[in-house]
């Protein structure tokens, strides 16, 4: 346990920094947390954060222990009605000169006008994050200098209230297991140095639990084990049983993976956030567009070597069936990993984070609105590549953000982020393309900012249940309700027919917005593949008015292929209504089998071929009988569409379970 208070008051001001004589009292005070203090300090890095002003001055001031250096806080910025400090210069107590003394006998000069300091800024409501650093000092600083400085007393203060009270948390170990596959894949990464220069972390740290949080995991496990056979779950430990990272999933996730693993998500957005429960879900989309839990995790804390076992442990989870294209948060340890684990994937940044960070990361600066404006421009109606490069460098020259270094590092990594780049990669949905659409994370409305892990484990089966519940609701729609039909079109009819509800509605609105589409005319030809040029009246966003575009769309006569500039087959999984109104154009009455997917289909989990890996070892393997049981199984329910279905199947499943009872009898 920690015994410095995190989040106490500084006490002392801007007077002398520092006491000299006897220190032996104090030091014997702190002996027992000196080397503590060696062992747990980071070094002020720039995009550090903290929850409180407080917490950034203690984090400075054991820093500055380590060192053997003071601190003051030497300037301070207030917004002038409510007096709320935003802004603070933490300097080396050497830092400028005292005034002079009008005294006879004045004190020497100690001061030497040392440049060492942070400058520390609120970013939000309570978050603090270090924006500029100066670690040299001009004079010399050590630890071994027997020299007390007023800042240091307070950590013994806070120590010594610590141990008067009752700790806050506590750490918890669970003697639990890790199998050997997955240790022997993470020792090969334990001395991994790669950080993300936003997460600069002590890479001894583990995972620390409320009370109770401990037995709430263990007996939460055990629980599901005994009722959910293909319950997976591995724990990392330190060599001391420390619990450092944590994953699961259950046996629905894990079903669920083999139908949908094209196109995934990794939701890091606890830990970007600062939420106190560090949670990581694997999320993957379902043929009605509905986000699907494929895995959850626990983090120690944000580093390469953590985030490759946490990856790792997915993958075994999942029998090392890779997805194609993955989605996370921009974040250098996160690429570090999933190029590591997943060399094969296509590695995408989330635009929606990206978006989301703009007014944190912009917010202050001049024009922020007109930013904010073409920004919006260049990443959302961008057609073409050369657009996009304009557009962006319209935006920075119009309002000077040359040296702005958030916008320099987006650019940096643009082929991973902005739509204009990533038109060959089948996101099927899961990626944001327009201004206007939102997203949330799966477990939105069950997890803020203070949930606990117990609290978490509380809410995770009724987050589950609600999920599963929606999607079999869909499922029974889709197979039992006529769709209406709101044009003429074959293409509406043919959809009508094998889509589920939601995946037809999301089409139906492009082949109703054919009629948008005017002056369809061809302007090249190159052997079997003519060019088409689309216009479309669109209205512009939060502006009634309308703007006509235009969108090239190449259609290959022989094979009957249709592309289109917009891309919106490989971003949502289906065609657009420019693509459409080519291939009405040209007197195709029915949209080509190649872009009607099946995963979007109302029968897609029942007529879901097995895998390989599933059939040619079913004998051999208890988790390879559950899952091809669990999809045999599904195929019998999805059929039960009626009372007399019901029956039969209830009927069957009490035949087959004294049958069950039978064998069980039978080896005791």
């Amino acid at each position: 346990m920690e015994l410095v208070s995190l989040n106490s008051e500084p006490i002392f001001g801007e007077g002398d920094e520092y006491e000299d004589g006897d220190c032996s009292m104090v030091e014997n005070c702190g002996e027992a947390l000196e080397m503590q203090f060696k062992r747990q300090f980071l070094l002020p890095t720039v995009g550090l954060e903290f929850e409180s002003f407080d917490e950034a001055y203690d984090f400075y001031n054991v820093y500055a222990k380590g060192q053997g250096f003071g601190i003051r806080v030497s300037n301070s910025w207030f917004r002038s009605k409510q007096r709320e400090r935003y802004r603070a210069k933490l300097s080396c107590s050497n830092a400028g000169f005292k005034k002079k003394s009008e005294a006879n006998n004045p004190r020497p000069e100690t001061r030497t006008g040392c440049p060492a300091m942070v400058i520390i800024k609120l970013v939000d409501a309570h978050r603090w994050r270090i924006v500029e650093i100066e670690l040299e000092h001009n004079h010399p600083v050590s630890p071994e200098i027997k020299r007390f400085y007023k800042s240091h007393k307070k950590m013994f203060l806070a120590a010594k209230k610590a141990q008067q009270s009752e700790p806050v948390k506590e750490i918890h170990t669970i003697k639990l297991y890790r199998t050997p596959v997955v240790d022997a894949m993470c020792n090969r990464h334990s001395k991994t140095n790669e950080s993300d220069d936003r997460n600069t972390v002590d890479h001894s740290k583990h995972l620390i639990l409320k009370e109770g949080d401990a037995h709430a995991v263990y007996n939460y496990f055990c629980r599901m084990k005994l009722t959910n056979p293909n319950f997976f779950y591995l724990m990392d430990l330190d060599d001391e049983g420390h619990l450092n990272n944590v994953f699961w999933a259950d046996a629905r996730s894990r079903v669920a993976y083999n139908y949908f693993s094209d196109t995934i998500t990794i939701d890091t957005m606890s830990l970007t956030n600062k939420f106190e429960i560090p949670l990581i879900s694997f999320v993957g989309i379902n043929h009605h567009g509905q986000s699907v839990l494929l895995g959850c995790g626990i983090l120690g804390h944000e580093s390469v070597e953590c985030f490759v076992w946490m990856f790792r442990a997915w993958l075994t989870c999942m029998l090392g069936q890779h997805p194609q294209v993955i989605v996370t948060d921009q974040s250098k340890s996160l690429h570090i990993a999933v190029s590591e684990v997943f060399p094969l994937a296509r590695h995408c940044y989330c635009l929606s984070y990206i978006m989301h960070r703009v007014p944190e990361k912009l917010g202050g600066l001049n024009g922020f609105e007109a930013i904010k404006r073409q920004l919006n421009k260049t990443v959302f109606d961008s057609l073409k590549i050369l657009e996009f490069e304009t557009f962006w460098g319209e935006m920075i020259n119009e309002h000077n953000l040359r040296d702005n270094k958030w916008l320099q590092l987006l650019y940096q990594d643009r082929q991973r982020w902005a739509p204009v780049y990533l038109k060959d990669t089948s996101f099927v949905g899961i990626f944001r393309i327009n201004e206007s659409e939102g997203s949330s994370a799966f477990f939105d409305g069950y997890v803020h900012k203070h949930t606990s892990f117990k609290e978490f484990l509380d809410k995770y089966d009724l987050a589950l249940q609600r999920k599963h519940l929606k999607e079999a609701t869909e499922d029974f729609e889709s197979r039992s309700s006529c769709f209406e039909l709101k044009t003429k079109s074959n293409f509406e009819l043919q959809l009508s027919k094998v889509y589920t509800k939601e995946m037809f509605k999301r089409c139906q609105t492009e082949v109703e917005g054919m009629h948008s589409c005017f002056n369809i005319k061809q302007v090249a030809v190159n052997g079997p593949i003519v060019t088409f040029v689309v216009k479309e009246r669109k209205e512009i966003e939060g502006n009634h008015e309308k703007e006509v575009r235009h969108y090239e769309v190449l259609y290959e006569t022989t094979q009957i292929d249709v592309r289109c500039i917009c891309s919106l087959f490989n971003f949502k999984g289906y065609l657009c209504r420019h693509a459409l109104s080519v291939l009405n154009y040209n007197g195709v009455e029915e949209i080509p089998a190649q872009y009607v997917l099946p995963r979007w289909n109302k029968d897609y989990k029942r007529n879901f071929p097995l895998d390989v890996a599933f059939s040619e070892g079913d004998g051999d393997s208890p988790l390879q009988w559950y899952n091809h049981l669990s999809r045999r199984a599904l195929q019998v329910l999805e059929g039960a569409q009626s009372q007399e279905h019901y029956e039969v199947v209830m009927q069957e499943l009490d035949s087959l379970l004294t049958k069950v009872s039978l064998v069980d009898k039978s080896f005791m």
